[in-house]
């Protein structure tokens, strides 16, 4: 019986010697496995890398110019009493842009002048004008909105307003002022409401218990470029205008964005 035990005992030792075994060596796998991933790893940013500057390579490769002196007419250069560099302007090959020929800077830098003039121009941007050119009448009433042509200009910078329509078109991003007033009179509504494309903004409205009447609004837009703004007539009032010019528009740009 005590023989027996001690054979158990040594065989139950052998076969945890043996898992004992087993799991160091699964532990000494999955390192390898864990290695070889890190290197695999390393191996394919390494392969991307050389993939990389290999393309470079044969992109930088792909130069070649080729170019004569003059670009247009034919004239002598030189002789200089001291060395020049010859500048030769006729381009007919560049691959890469390798050249610089001095033409292409020069337009390129115009072009930069002309952004820079525009963007200048755009900054500039006021109008005020008044409903009629010249007389005096009636506008209204009508059952809908109409957009009001404001014809009688005093200022107009930028040409952003355009009288004919009665729109304002924003040239530029950034934010801009408007104020519009509209003058009334007898029993009907005198009402103006300015437009951003076709959102209603803001209101000028009055009702006249009696003679005449005027109201006025203004508001501060953020405009994208094309953007179109306008004064309408509300549906249903009148407004009136004369040579004293009492029923005005007018905007300005406050700040680019």
């Amino acid at each position: 019986m005590t023989a027996s035990l001690t054979e158990q005992k040594v065989k139950i030792a052998f076969l945890e010697k043996q898992n004992q075994d087993q799991a160091a060596k699964l532990e000494r796998q999955k390192t390898e496995i864990d290695l070889l991933k890190l290197q695999s790893k390393e191996q394919r940013a390494k392969l991307e890398t050389e993939i990389d500057r290999l393309k470079l390579q044969s992109k930088v490769k792909q130069v070649a110019f080729s170019a004569s002196l003059l670009d247009a007419g034919d004239r002598d250069t030189g002789p200089f009493n001291t060395q020049v560099t010859l500048v030769f302007k006729r381009v007919v090959t560049n691959i890469g842009n390798a050249y610089n020929s001095g033409t292409e800077q020069r337009a390129k830098l115009e072009t930069e002048i002309e952004q820079l003039k525009l963007q200048s121009k755009a900054k500039q941007v006021a109008f005020s004008a008044s409903l009629l050119d010249q007389g005096d009448g009636d506008t209204g009433p009508f059952n809908t909105e109409i957009i009001l042509i404001f014809k009688h200009v005093v200022s107009n910078t930028g040409k952003a307003y355009n009288p004919h329509t009665g729109i304002f078109t924003a040239p530029v991003r950034g934010v801009y002022h408007f104020e519009w007033k509209v003058y009334g009179y007898g029993n009907i509504a005198a009402g103006g409401v300015l437009f951003r494309n076709r959102e209603h903004i803001f209101i000028a409205y009055e009702i006249p218990a009696s003679g005449n009447v005027s109201a006025s609004n203004g508001a501060s837009l953020l405009l994208e470029a094309g953007d179109q703004v306008s004064v309408r007539l509300w549906a249903n009032s009148r407004i009136q205008d004369s040579q004293s010019h009492h029923t005005t528009f007018s905007g300005h740009l406050i700040f680019t964005m």
